[in-house]
């Protein structure tokens, strides 16, 4: 297990009722209602959420890696992230595929920086050998 030597940030939400409840941060920037995937409820889920999240750190270690390659990341940078929700047996569990576009970039060099960010990237760290994850580079 790891543990911090230096936390920069907290992130503090008080969530109610689940699934199908709502959730909002001390600072109210984030304050979003929740329902459970597929119900046609208004709100978002904890899958949309946890997406959201993994996808905007991944371009943030994206940006760390080319910039240790002095290299900018093009504009049109972007993650398509797909988090998955099911059952293996009787236990639910998570799994993941995050599909990066890096257009215009050489193919070998954005699968490098992919490949960098996934080691960095505190999400990708925190899910690594928990749930399966399949990076494409699009």
């Amino acid at each position: 297990m790891t543990k911090l030597d230096d936390v920069l940030y907290t992130g503090r939400t008080h969530t109610t009722g689940g699934r199908d409840g709502a959730a909002r941060s001390d600072d109210a920037q984030l304050d979003v209602r929740l329902s459970p995937p597929g119900s046609g409820k208004p709100g978002t889920n904890p899958e949309q959420l946890f997406a959201a999240g993994w996808s905007a750190c991944f371009i943030g270690a994206l940006g760390f890696a080319a910039a240790g390659r002095k290299i900018r990341l093009p504009a049109g940078t972007a993650v398509d992230a797909e988090v998955d929700l099911g059952k293996t047996g009787e236990a639910y569990g998570l799994q993941a595929r995050l599909n990066v576009s890096l257009p215009g970039l050489d193919p070998d060099v954005a699968r490098a920086l992919v490949e960098q960010a996934h080691q960095t990237c505190p999400y990708s760290r925190a899910t690594r050998g928990n749930i399966d994850v399949v990076l494409t580079v699009v």
